[in-house]
């Protein structure tokens, strides 16, 4: 905390940030990319204009933070408490740090978390993978129990492990269902040709091949014995985690809205969980290439399904 005061204390230290971050080899139009512009100020915003189509542009638009009326410096510790944190933080207490409304914390919440979203779309996992079923939600009242229940969000969670044994990147995809068709889909998203597959021999698993990865099933039967299979250390050891951490953070979210953000959220943070101190720089990047979302674009969010 004393590093990032020191380095993002002041509003005029994050406008610099964000510059660098967004123009690394100085201005350039977003439209025509001329690098000449005048600048001057409107309503206490800085703009600049480009001598070759006139278009005017801002520090923030056409980015994450477009249209705001946070300062920075909020927006900044919005980013540092997001990534900070080993189990995250909620609306509630992000409302806290900020100082700002309820309303207000969670769009700035769902904005930067789908800018992780964004982020680790495209992310694909090689070498050996351990995958497993897993559900978001729990039994609804009255409604039915177990893997029927009208209240879980499926998902697959899948783990590249070293050569050494040790977990390297996750990957967490809400999912239409555990059928071969829907992990078909997942494994040509999420995984590379290369890939060894190692799962409890659930009947969809076996359609990764899709992806021209291997198969390699494991039965486990069921029972305590089956999360204390060897084969399957690291991604048991993940899965407790991601529910101890949900639960322990949130007294409740929309998880059929909004399960693939906050499941997009902890992947981010456990894929640079090495680069602590790069990544609210790395995040802030992202937030530049992320393009604007107004609040009811964000709500009207579905969970996105192989």
């Amino acid at each position: 905390m004393a590093e990032f005061i020191k380095r993002y204390g002041s509003e005029e230290a994050c406008e610099r940030a964000l510059f660098a971050s967004r123009w690394p080899q100085g201005w350039r139009c977003p439209k025509c990319d001329c690098e000449q512009s005048c600048t001057f100020y409107r309503d206490g915003r800085k703009y600049w204009k480009c001598y070759r189509c006139a278009h005017q542009t801002t520090l923030v638009s056409g980015t994450l933070f477009a249209a705001t009326k946070l300062a920075l410096s909020q927006w900044f510790l919005a980013l540092y408490v997001l990534t900070q944190t080993k189990n995250s933080v909620s609306n509630l207490e992000l409302m806290r740090h900020l100082g700002v409304c309820y309303r207000t914390a969670w769009r700035v919440k769902h904005k930067i978390m789908q800018a992780m979203a964004d982020r680790e779309s495209t992310r694909q996992l090689a070498g050996r993978v351990e995958v497993d079923d897993a559900y978001l939600g729990g039994e609804k009242p009255g409604g039915k129990a177990g893997r029927g229940s009208e209240n879980k969000v499926p998902f697959v969670a899948a783990v590249q492990t070293t050569p050494e044994g040790h977990p390297q990147l996750m990957r967490l995809d809400p999912v239409s269902g555990f059928t071969k068709e829907a992990i078909g889909a997942w494994s040509k998203i999420a995984l590379m040709e290369s890939t060894l597959v190692v799962s409890d021999g659930l009947n969809c698993f076996p359609a990764v091949t899709e992806s021209g990865a291997t198969h390699q099933p494991h039965r486990v039967g069921s029972g305590r014995q089956s999360v204390e299979h060897a084969e399957f250390r690291w991604i048991n050891i993940l899965l407790g985690n991601l529910k101890t951490s949900i639960s322990g953070t949130y007294h409740a979210f929309k998880f059929r809205k909004y399960a693939h953000r906050y499941l997009a959220e902890v992947q981010y943070r456990f894929n640079r969980r090495f680069r602590l101190k790069d990544m609210l720089a790395r995040l802030l990047r992202a937030a530049v290439l992320a393009r604007p979302r107004s609040e009811s674009t964000l709500r009207l969010a579905t969970v996105r399904t192989c």
